[in-house]
């Protein structure tokens, strides 16, 4: 639920008069065009702001986000960025806005999308963030260092902070990359401390009175404006100047002092009653100060300089210098401490009344008004959880005394929740059970003391889900299963959001129960209600795991179709969600490297990527990086796999959907494949797993790459013995994936069990476990890859299998007939150590020669790489 995009923050601020002309400061900031970073880094009050306003208005595409502390969720900070860039850029980054106002997504992915628009732009933009100190936010942090290092040539990044930013900025000093503008250059010198003195406030001082003051202040110009604005009208000035000394806080102290102490008694009331306020305009300041001419009394401020910014050309927003407010509120509560709750409910009040719910809520908060602070929470979790926002409602509770969230039972369930998504899986029931005693403390017939919410009247229903889901995070089949038919027995005939979580959760417990027909039922179901919901995003990411289990069950030409035809409803309706549509992306690409298709898995993978993301959730990003990690590896490059992979075990969050296909174990797989044995050896001890072992559907994937080690192993001569006890393994988990119709694990149990025979020299047997493959598989095309990534014992097989067999090895065949030998010849020496010059030499050709029958090797192949040509030869049995 990001708040609307006032104009206030969008504003590059005009100034009424330039303060002192600084030619040495605009040269430098002038080398920011042909700098990757321009950093106004110093304290408050050294004239950042005014610096860069007055150099930015040389008739400069210029985009000015001014931040503050509300400003740290990532989803509201980078829709204000791009909506900056907008009034810069009139109809700049549609597409990001609309991956931003979806769903949280990886924040990389959605600079991607931002760099490329950035690029596409045909003139030089700066970009300004004013108090960038403001933002704490890691993945705001993260993501800014991720902009900068991408960032187009002719785009301009200025930042403007009071303390140095967690940047990379060692690295770009180095490169040349940054320009810096800190204290040391803002202060003014003697010759500006004169120009300000005497030209721009027109105070006519002596030098040696102007030396005084230079020294006291050090060239910090917002003590020289609060000095200048004390001497006025003073007959002593020279008794003034001279008695102005001390420590720098009590300089500003007794100067703010002394401002405030000449002003008349409503114009400082006005001050001190509104300085609660980060941004003032009429309305606001009149409902909180109770002036009746509040707009008016800002105008007054403006004009007689009392440090009140403007925020917008139309002068309908301002903000106080921060110095000054800083000083005013300090001076509000110490003269007036009981009207600083009064004052923050009234903001309050008038943010709730115009839709502005962080800003109401955090007035409340700073009202210490903890139940209204409930209250208006309770109202905003329905769009903060529509719009995702998980962040700014986890700080609203945490700001909250627990005793307060404990006794309203929305804010008691959304914080489980909150701990739910963390991870924090032992503080959840306790919260489900604190709202269920609040429900039930409410005698029958009486009104409950809560916002009378659809969140509310729901809430029974939404606890028995999350129990569910928090059963099914704890691996509890039975449990998430009980509560889901308790969700659907609580639910509203209407209420389809519950309903279809309820029906998902049912049939992820079937799915890990490993009842693949009974989970395609009920999740189907599930989806159903999403869609009459209204929820299409998740009725699409659905989709995708009904996807998942129609492979399972051994009918990819189906998964496929149900993709398709979800993503040409997007394009129909013609408001695809970009998140969906991505999700929807990854499965396809899952789909065609299954089919062997390299080159459309990949093809599905940049696809969502371009979309603005690698994943479909936060619970479900690190899918992206498994599907590419499996093409990097099948294109030979396994130092980028194994990058991918490291990248998707950070991601992952545990609990979420059955682990089906653990991390660890596509790993394994790799490392068997290429020859790593002693690496998966250790993976297999770490999991603890033996032949002998019981089988469930939640380690049947561990199990058949355990299977995949074990022959290998046996090839290699070691584990004499030890294939027979695989052979029974393989039997019984072809018996358990034939009861309970996976025909897609039964396919990969035959496929092994005909690698197991063949290794101990049992061809007769192997081609019969193989025929049976074929039999069993009712789409053995969609499995091209499962035989492939068998080797080159298995393309033998295949070869020896008649029909079927190189139906198969066609599917991937070269599309320009078989190699020739002298082709052969040099794809030989490809796998070995020689480099391109002396693999020439070998052959006594030129290198021109080579690289012909290179490319004619790689065109056949069908291949980009070295490393991808030695792999697929190897498949194919050529090696």
């Amino acid at each position: 639920m990001a708040r609307p995009l006032l104009a206030t923050k969008l504003y590059v601020p005009k100034l009424r008069r330039a303060l002192v002309t600084r030619p040495r400061l605009g040269d430098r900031l002038r080398r920011g065009a042909e700098s990757r970073l321009t950093l106004v880094s110093a304290p408050a009050g050294f004239g950042k702001t005014t610096l860069l306003a007055e150099f930015l208005g040389e008739d400069r595409c210029v985009a000015w986000l001014s931040l503050d502390a509300a400003d740290n969720e990532p989803g509201s900070f980078w829709t204000y960025v791009v909506t900056a860039l907008r009034t810069a850029v009139p109809g700049f980054g549609p597409g990001v806005l609309e991956l931003l106002d979806a769903t949280p997504v990886p924040i990389e992915v959605v600079l991607t999308a931002l760099v490329n628009d950035l690029a596409a732009v045909p003139h030089p933009v700066w970009l300004v963030l004013d108090d960038y100190h403001l933002v704490e936010h890691r993945e705001v942090r993260d993501g800014m260092a991720f902009l900068l290092e991408h960032l187009p040539p002719h785009v301009h990044v200025v930042l403007s902070t009071r303390a140095d930013p967690d940047l990379p900025l060692s690295r770009w000093r180095v490169r040349g990359e940054l320009v810096e503008i800190r204290a040391a250059d803002l202060r003014f010198t003697s010759g500006e401390v004169a120009a300000y003195l005497n030209e721009v406030a027109g105070l006519d001082l002596a030098a040696p009175d102007v030396a005084v003051l230079e020294q006291r202040t050090e060239g910090w110009i917002a003590a020289l404006q609060l000095a200048a604005l004390s001497i006025r009208g003073r007959d002593d000035v020279r008794g003034f100047i001279a008695r102005f000394a001390g420590n720098d806080r009590y300089i500003v102290d007794y100067l703010v002092e002394e401002v405030l102490r000449k002003q008349p008694g409503p114009v400082r009331d006005f001050l001190l009653d509104s300085s609660v306020l980060d941004r003032l305009s009429g309305p606001l300041c009149g409902a909180v100060t109770g002036h009746e001419d509040a707009g008016g009394m800002l105008v007054t401020l403006e004009r007689a300089n009392l440090f009140l910014v403007p925020l917008d050309d139309r002068r309908e927003w301002y903000r106080y210098h921060h110095l000054f407010a800083d000083v005013l509120r300090a001076r509000l509560l110490s003269e007036r401490p009981g009207q600083v709750p009064v004052l923050h409910q009234r903001a309050s009040g008038w943010y709730e009344r115009h839709d502005l719910a962080e800003d109401a809520v955090r007035h409340a908060l700073a009202a210490v008004d903890h139940d209204r602070a409930a209250h208006l929470m309770e109202l905003a979790v329905p769009a903060l959880r529509r719009h995702r926002q998980d962040a700014v409602l986890f700080g609203w509770l945490q700001a909250l005394p627990d005793a307060v969230v404990r006794r309203s039972p929305v804010l008691s369930v959304s914080y489980g929740h909150m701990r739910l998504t963390f991870g924090d899986l032992a503080a959840v029931e306790p919260r489900l059970a604190d709202a269920e005693r609040a429900l039930a403390a409410v005698p029958d017939g009486a009104a409950p003391p809560w916002s009378d919410s659809a969140e509310l009247h729901t809430l029974p229903a939404t606890i028995a889900v999350y129990r569910a889901a928090l059963a099914q995070a704890h691996g509890d089949v039975p449990g998430t299963a009980r509560h889901a038919r308790r969700a659907l027995d609580l639910a509203g005939p209407e209420d389809h959001l519950a309903r279809g979580a309820a029906a998902g959760l049912l049939g992820l417990a079937a799915w890990a129960a490993g009842d693949v027909p009974v989970a395609l039922q009920t999740f189907t179901q599930a989806v159903t209600s999403l869609h009459a919901a209204g929820n299409l995003t998740d009725e699409r990411s659905g989709t995708v795991l009904l996807a998942d289990m129609h492979l399972a069950a051994g009918r990819p030409g189906t998964a496929r179709r149900l993709c398709e035809h979800m993503l040409r409803l997007a394009q129909e309706q013609g408001q695809p969600v970009p998140r969906a549509t991505a999700d929807l992306h990854v499965a396809l690409s899952e789909l065609d490297h299954e089919a062997g298709d390299l080159q459309g898995a990949r093809r599905h993978l940049e696809t969502a990527a371009a979309f603005g993301e690698h994943a479909s959730t936060t619970e479900g990003r690190h899918r992206w990086f498994v599907a590419m990690a499996r093409v990097a590896d099948a294109e030979g490059d396994p130092e980028q796999a194994g990058a991918l992979l490291d990248r998707a075990e950070q991601l992952y969050m545990r609990g979420f959907f059955p682990d089906v296909r653990p991390i660890p174990a596509v790993r394994a797989r790799m490392w068997i494949a290429r020859g790593d044995l002693a690496q998966a050896a250790g993976w297999a001890r770490d999991r603890g797993l033996s032949a002998a072992d019981e089988v469930t559907y939640l380690r049947e994937f561990d199990h058949l790459t355990l299977v995949r080690l074990i022959v290998a192993q046996h090839r290699a001569g070691d584990g004499a013995g030890v294939i027979d006890q695989a052979l029974g393994l393989l039997e019984r988990v072809a018996a358990a994936a034939e009861s309970s119709g996976r025909a897609g694990s039964l396919v990969e149990a035959r496929v092994l069990q005909a690698l197991a025979h063949d290794a101990r020299g049992d061809r007769p047997h192997a081609l019969e476990a193989l025929g049976r493959a074929f039999a069993e598989a009712p789409e053995p095309d969609g499995y091209a890859r499962l035989f492939l990534d068998c080797g080159a014992p298995m393309a033998e097989l295949l070869r020896a299998a008649g029909d079927p067999g190189r139906r198969l090895l066609n599917l991937v065949a070269p599309a320009d007939g078989p190699l020739s030998g002298r082709e052969l010849q040099v794809l030989r020496l490809l796998d070995s150590e020689l480099s391109g010059p002396q693999i020439a030499r070998e052959l006594f050709v030129s290198l021109n020669t080579l690289r012909a029958h290179t490319k004619h090797i790689f065109t056949k192949l069908d291949v980009t790489s070295r490393r991808a040509a030695v792999r697929r030869a190897r498949e194919r049995g050529l090696l």
